[in-house]
């Protein structure tokens, strides 16, 4: 059984609160904190944890008042939680966590790199006679830079638009979030850039036509990123209700909760009729899958977070889901 004493050094003797660490699984006593000042976060009690078990630094835990209960959040106020002068907190560990920017920043590069190594027909890919070779139709052209103007624009918002409400995730969620993207990509653009790829059905109007639904969409995406952003100052936590600005594009929270899974779908949907490629077709309903699981957690977080949240909205579609 591991066993160690943390003081808080700035604390004058006095009364405070003694905090004992359990491990969730085992009950084992991990630390004994004594004279917590009862003004202190979860986030600082925290840090001392992690002053005797340096191994898990404080991303990697999760504290609660019950072993199978819900993580405490960071914020949380020791003398508002429901505890004695003995507060008995359980610990899980997390796992080795990564930080959200470098999963997105990964993530998001893999498809920009791989679908430009079949745009440009690079050798072992499609036999020799076709090595660096430009396809004839102008589709495939516009659909690159469809692709790469995507991903592109999702780093940029990962670097100078996102602001996230935790900083790291687990680290094994890069390797599945990485093999769902970067296998799509690969799929779509073996197809798309193939030297026996055909044109959509009905020609350039189709083009056209999904290529005004995917710029309108990406716009759309990007306003309703650029609204959110400023609900949250920067370094903070805070939540609010978003509501539609000046801007059109976030009229949408109107009638929706997520809107910007929404656009995501758009655009998709567009690359899809543009492309008229069924891996496209096929990532394009797994991610409304997903995003829909997502905007169904937010919708009912903000139900939950806010009573005079707008009854109208949907999660993700208006009057529909």
């Amino acid at each position: 059984m591991v066993r160690a004493a943390c003081l808080l050094s700035d604390q004058p003797p006095g009364a405070g609160t003694k905090v004992e660490i359990l491990d969730a699984k085992t009950r084992e006593k991990l630390c004994f904190l004594d004279k917590v000042e009862p003004h202190a976060t979860i986030a600082e009690i925290k840090n001392l944890f992690t002053k005797s078990h340096p191994q898990w630094y404080p991303a990697r835990q999760s504290l609660r008042l019950d072993p199978k209960g819900k993580s405490l959040k960071d914020e949380d106020v020791l003398q508002k939680l429901p505890v004695g002068t003995t507060a008995t907190l359980y610990f899980r560990d997390l796992g080795a966590q990564i930080s959200w920017v470098t999963v997105f920043l990964t993530e998001y590069a893999g498809p920009l790199f791989i679908y430009l190594l079949f745009y440009f027909r690079v050798p072992f890919i499609y036999g020799h006679k076709y090595d660096f070779t430009s396809s004839r139709h102008t589709v495939v052209h516009l659909a690159c830079i469809c692709h790469s103007f995507h991903y592109v624009k999702r780093l940029l918002e990962t670097l100078f638009v996102h602001r996230f409400s935790h900083g790291t995730m687990p680290l094994r969620n890069i390797f599945k979030n990485c093999t769902y993207y970067w296998g799509f990509a690969a799929w779509m653009a073996y197809y798309i850039n193939h030297p026996l790829y055909t044109p959509p059905t009905y020609g350039a109007q189709q083009v056209k036509l999904a290529l005004a639904i995917f710029v309108i969409c990406q716009l759309g995406n990007f306003s309703i990123h650029m609204a959110l952003r400023d609900l949250r100052p920067a370094g903070s936590k805070t939540r609010k209700i978003p509501y539609p600005t000046k801007n059109p594009f976030t009229w949408l929270f109107l009638l929706v909760s997520c809107p910007n899974y929404t656009y995501e779908m758009g655009s998709w949907i567009g690359f899809a009729i543009m492309t008229q490629c069924l891996p496209v077709a096929l990532f394009s309903l797994a991610g409304f899958i997903q995003m829909t699981i997502w905007a169904k957690g937010k919708h009912r977080s903000y139900l939950k977070e806010f009573r005079d949240y707008p009854p109208l909205r949907m999660p993700i579609i208006p009057f529909l889901l």
